[in-house]
């Protein structure tokens, strides 16, 4: 039996492993974040929620994840 090959992130500074081949979306979904109040910028720029699935992670990107709390 194979193990999963996973790669290496960091995510908001701090280092996070997930599956090769994960995307945006995937990120997002184990950090339980809802898509409509979050931004995620990739190694610099910022990734459009339309390309979230499309977007695949490699070894050592850097995400910043901002999750917007509303509220007065």
């Amino acid at each position: 039996m194979t193990t999963p090959t996973t790669i290496a992130i960091k995510v908001n500074g701090e280092t996070r492993e997930l599956p090769e081949g994960a995307s945006v979306a995937d990120l997002l979904a184990a950090l339980k974040l809802a898509a409509p109040k979050v931004a995620v910028e990739r190694n610099l720029e910022i990734v459009p929620r339309s390309a979230w699935a499309s977007t695949r992670l490699a070894p050592g990107d850097r995400l910043e994840v901002v999750h917007f709390i509303g509220g007065g």
